[in-house]
């Protein structure tokens, strides 16, 4: 985090995103010797109490040291450079490598860079991780789980293949993704691990944006099937009307040739 990362913007709010990503470089620095446990401690708990984004810029001002780049923070998300599986596969190192909760929990969701290897531990706790609007540093990517009295979730975006291959004592591992096809070009994603009295599951979910136009389709293709009905139903309508004044012309004609035919039957009058 620096100052840089909303330049201007010292009062904008921030989110749980912007607050878990000073929270990786603290925890980074910690790893590192950078930060002693009491620094890392007192920097982690001003984090989580940040509001806005003047109040986390100080934080890592002093971190990470030179050739370590801090992570951004934008306001604004930024959408992929296409719509394809291949502007989703950036290479690099990744945003975040691991997590931990002990009874606790994280999450890893939004926009984010999936490493080529992830590995998380929950022990009486629970972690998400959601893979729906991540990048992905190659197109085979490992997620490695330990899930003790806990449990970890993996939400998968329709056309990534997924293959699980952890073990379960008295735990498990979901295995109802295992098999699905892939979509062309799409990365794979091997989840492994370990699970005690504890499980991984793995569930394939929509986007909300695909969601969201999903149901604007719906409500457009109801729209223009009661407009049809309308319409049939107007259309009905008038072929009745038509029908009911072809049957008044026909009554009306059908009375006409008697009338002139009782006056063809008269006889004339005779003159004296």
């Amino acid at each position: 985090m620096s100052d840089d990362a909303a330049p201007g913007l010292p009062d904008l709010r921030a989110s749980d995103a912007d607050r878990e990503r000073v929270a990786e470089v603290l925890r980074d620095a910690l790893a590192e010797g950078r930060l002693d446990m009491a620094e890392f401690e007192e920097r982690l708990e001003e984090t989580y109490k940040a509001r806005t984004y003047g109040e986390l810029a100080p934080i890592t001002r002093d971190l990470p040291a030179a050739g370590v780049t801090p992570p951004s923070v934008s306001p604004a998300k930024e959408p992929p450079a296409d719509g394809s599986w291949a502007g989703r596969i950036v290479g690099g190192e990744g945003s975040s490598a691991w997590a931990v909760a002990v009874m606790s929990g994280f999450q890893r969701r939004g926009r984010w860079t999936v490493p080529r290897r992830f590995t998380c531990v929950a022990f009486w706790g629970g972690g998400e991780i959601d893979l729906r609007e991540a990048d992905f540093s190659a197109g085979q990517v490992e997620i490695n789980c330990v899930a003790i009295m806990g449990g970890v979730q993996i939400v998968v975006p329709p056309g990534v293949e997924v293959v699980v291959r952890g073990v379960g004592v008295m735990g498990g591992f979901d295995q109802r993704e295992t098999g699905v096809r892939g979509d062309p070009g799409a990365p794979r994603v091997v989840v492994g691990g370990f699970a005690f009295w504890g499980g991984v599951g793995v569930e394939r979910k929509k986007t909300r944006a695909a969601r969201r136009q999903e149901k604007l389709e719906r409500k457009a293709a109801g729209r223009e099937l009661r407009s049809a009905s309308r319409d049939e139903g107007l259309d009905a309508h008038l072929r009745i009307l038509e029908g009911h004044q072809d049957l008044l012309r026909g009554h009306g004609q059908g009375h006409a040739p008697g009338r002139g035919a009782r006056e063809d039957v008269r006889e004339p009058r005779r003159e004296d």
